[in-house]
């Protein structure tokens, strides 16, 4: 897991943001547009090589948070309503809705997708970094 800032990936129609710190690596966008993320290219991250609408929603298949998008036409993730929760058997719980975290000392932000630590050791709490995997 790495601890650099978010990076963007932009493409024509869609930007890609990664936060390395949240992904948990569920694999989701690999499976989802191999042409866009390929971990063995550099930038692993090519938004161009789809159309922003696939981009958008393999993007928000990501259970984490890890990768968010922006698009060029302004249309955003609608997330469910109501929340869905999810546990996972040995890992995080999984939350997709509108939600807001906020925090001793930290701006409260709105979030649609997380995964929080189940177990208690994360060392990126609430976020969950596997550490109950290891």
């Amino acid at each position: 897991m790495s601890d650099v800032r978010p990076r963007s990936y932009t493409g024509s129609d869609v930007t890609v943001t990664f936060d390395g710190t949240r992904c948990l690596h569920f694999a989701e966008c690999l499976r989802g547009l191999p042409a866009v993320f390929d971990v063995r290219a550099r930038p692993w991250i090519s938004p161009d090589n789809a159309d922003a609408a696939a981009v958008a929603e393999v993007v928000e298949r990501c259970p984490s948070g890890a990768l968010r998008h922006t698009r060029r036409d302004g249309v955003e993730e609608t997330p469910p309503d109501p929340t869905v929760v999810t546990a996972t058997e040995h890992g995080p719980i999984l939350l997709h809705g509108d939600l807001t975290l906020t925090g001793i000392g930290q701006a409260s932000r709105r979030e649609t997708r997380m995964a929080l630590c189940a177990c208690g050791r994360s060392a990126r709490r609430p976020f969950c970094d596997n550490v109950c995997r290891d």
